[in-house]
């Protein structure tokens, strides 16, 4: 009875599946852009390599008009222009006089790496003073240079000077004081000299 009817084995379920036949499409499609991009990428550098070859000569210009430009030539004096000389704008400017300012006049040495501004801002003077009381110096050379500085005053320190009693005694900051002394202690020795810059700017 069994051998009559023998059991089925079990048969996959065929699916039909648009799958493959999507991919490949796409795939065809993308072949074919690539194709034609890459065709018009190649016909337009050689349109842009014959354009670059191709010279055109103009055989327009007849004898006559070179005869002409040659008579011009000639009757016109070949004059070489000579070249002017320019001499670099030496900048103005105006003389002040130590007297007009105030206070005492000290000399001042260039350092390395000082400039004008610099130096006016050290003493507290404004940039067209320092340069007015130094009105024939140009430039400033390091270790060469020697400039003239109006001061309020030179103090002298004594016994019980302290940096910040002298400053209050002139009216002036701690800080710019020693800005002009070029200190970066706090500390000052019996005898020595203090510049005291003008508390505004001259």
């Amino acid at each position: 009875m069994e051998d009559q009817f023998p059991k089925k084995r079990n048969i996959r379920p065929t699916e039909k599946s648009n799958l493959p036949i999507i991919t490949l499409s796409v795939l065809v499609l993308l072949v074919f852009a690539i194709l034609y991009i890459g065709y018009e990428y190649i016909s337009d550098d050689a349109s842009s390599s014959e354009e670059l070859t191709t010279v055109v000569v103009d055989s327009e210009v007849s004898r006559e008009d070179v005869d002409d430009f040659e008579a011009e030539q000639s009757n016109s004096p070949t004059v070489s222009p000579e070249p002017k000389k320019v001499e670099p704008a030496k900048p103005t400017v105006a003389k002040i006089s130590s007297s007009s300012i105030g206070g005492k006049t000290i000399s001042h040495k260039v350092k390395s790496g000082e400039t004008w501004t610099s130096i006016a801002g050290r003493y507290n003077l404004k940039l067209e003073t320092l340069q007015g009381l130094n009105s024939e110096t140009t430039s400033l050379k390091a270790n060469i240079t020697t400039l003239n500085i109006q001061v309020k005053d030179i103090h002298t320190v004594g016994p019980g000077d302290v940096l910040r009693v002298v400053a209050g005694k002139y009216g002036i900051s701690k800080s710019a004081l020693m800005q002009a002394n070029g200190k970066t202690k706090d500390y000052a020795a019996r005898g020595e000299k203090l510049i005291i810059p003008f508390p505004s700017k001259k």
